[in-house]
């Protein structure tokens, strides 16, 4: 949750390290969330298993999940799901094992509630946009919809929502293909 107190990544190493507790950072406010809905960590799972056996075939790049995103010590973010060519990780990763660049792709799949939605639609997509990151997926896993956001003309843009009949595809992953149907849990 956002606060008027700003804080810094130096100020994260002292938070207590609380199983199933991830803090954030964007633009110097505190976000606080606790362990995902089952039915979100099986997407995001499916979301790194599409994308890391595309990457094992393509063999340019890797797909990391929940990894450390530090653009700045006020911007200090773990998204679900990344992929980053070889080339960019090369550069990108610090002697912590935290990401200093921007992926070219990242996912993220909605938790409920206002707080966490709009930290993910609105925060995290400006964030990523001024850093460069080349595609942004937001997957809600409750409506059954992915919003493809593509970087056009300097920022990212939304592209197309994609539901159960259609294809997830992309211009930076070359083959790539995967039914949307296939990232949702089975439903009890």
């Amino acid at each position: 949750m956002a606060g008027s107190l700003k804080y810094t990544s130096g100020d994260l190493e002292l938070m207590p390290d609380i199983e199933g507790v991830r803090y954030e950072l964007i633009n110097g406010d505190l976000y606080v969330s606790k362990t995902p809905h089952s039915y979100h960590q099986y997407t995001s799972n499916r979301f790194g298993a599409e994308l890391d056996h595309w990457d094992h075939q393509a063999g340019t790049g890797v797909t990391l999940t929940a990894p450390g995103l530090v653009f700045s010590p006020e911007n200090d973010v773990v998204p679900d799901v990344v992929r980053i060519s070889r080339e960019r990780l090369r550069e990108a990763l610090d002697d912590a094992g935290h990401l200093r660049a921007a992926p070219e792709l990242v996912v993220e799949v909605l938790s409920p509630g206002p707080v966490n939605e709009r930290r993910d639609r609105e925060l995290k997509l400006s964030l990523y946009s001024r850093q460069g990151v080349q595609e942004y997926w937001i997957a809600d896993w409750r409506l059954r919809t992915v919003q493809v956001h593509r970087r056009q003309a300097a920022t990212l843009q939304l592209v197309a929502t994609l539901g159960d009949g259609d294809l997830l595809t992309s211009p930076l992953l070359p083959g790539f293909s995967c039914a949307i149907s296939t990232l949702w849990p089975p439903l009890p």
